[in-house]
């Protein structure tokens, strides 16, 4: 009988260590979906401040060829053509 009992205090020893590693596991498995969180929010204000950035950039280059640069003539005057077209089409929709 001793033999059975001890078996079962072992067994039961077991038990509580794997319990005890479950629990510490399950906390660390919630502090890593907690920084998942925090990183997918972090990433969605950096990719909305990126798109800022480059509709701000594309505004400047505008601005900046219209001043006079000679950098980016050819993309602003494809910009105004590309605004002509939808206001004559504007137009068109308008006369009908």
């Amino acid at each position: 009988m001793s033999g059975l009992t001890d078996l079962v205090d072992s067994l039961e020893n077991k038990l509580e260590k794997l319990i005890q590693n479950m629990d510490l596991l399950k906390e660390q498995n919630q502090k890593l979906e907690d920084e998942i969180s925090k990183s997918a929010i972090i990433i969605s204000s950096q990719s909305d401040e990126i798109t800022s950035l480059k509709e701000q950039n594309e505004t400047l280059r505008m601005a900046n060829s219209l001043l006079g640069s000679n950098d980016n003539k050819r993309e602003t005057k494809l910009k105004i053509n590309s605004l002509i077209r939808e206001i004559d089409y504007c137009i068109a929709q308008l006369s009908d």
